[in-house]
């Protein structure tokens, strides 16, 4: 009996109608309130039920977005696929045998670039950024992730000598009145 359920959710997800996210959301609700109204079960079986709605109600806002952007991973299987891909060719690229620690800090950027040149040829025009404030605060935004991780690595490498600059910062006559 659950397994129909399961089934029958999964089938809505699987989107062979080809809805857009607001028609799979509506038939997934139709679908979740039938459970709740139906689906009465015992022991584990019950235990599992409301495991499903509080996962249900946790990713709920983000569940359907697939369906309405295109290219955009469906499943975790999927959107790992995307980083393992992404990953493989910055090594090839880089001739490293791990992925740079670049991609920490700027990894929201490549991610999407690499997602974008995927999809179709960039242009030049593509280049230029259309708001220019949005763009602004995001490179001030990587510059201080990478500011952070520069002084992180500085300390692990002469902790000594990071403590003294600092200290000699704070303390510099010439700053004093």
């Amino acid at each position: 009996m659950a397994f129909g359920w399961v089934r029958r959710f999964a089938a809505i997800l699987a989107n062979k109608a080809g809805l857009d996210a607001a028609g799979v959301r509506r038939r997934f609700d139709g679908l979740l309130a039938s459970l709740r109204r139906h689906g009465h079960f015992e022991g584990v079986l019950a235990a599992a039920c409301a495991h499903f709605e509080k996962a249900t109600r946790s990713y709920r806002p983000h569940l359907f977005a697939c369906y309405d952007v295109a290219g955009l991973p469906r499943t975790n299987n999927d959107l790992e696929q995307f980083f393992g891909s992404y990953r493989y060719h910055e090594r090839r690229c880089s001739g490293r045998k791990v992925a740079s620690p670049g991609t920490v800090v700027r990894g929201s950027v490549r991610l999407i670039a690499a997602a974008a040149t995927r999809a179709r040829a960039v242009e030049p025009a593509d280049l230029a950024p259309a708001d220019l404030a949005a763009w602004r605060a995001l490179r001030a935004s990587l510059e201080r992730r990478r500011a952070a991780r520069t002084l992180g690595r500085r300390f692990r490498r002469d902790p000594d000598s990071y403590l003294r600059s600092l200290e000699n910062a704070l303390i510099n006559p010439a700053l004093l009145p």
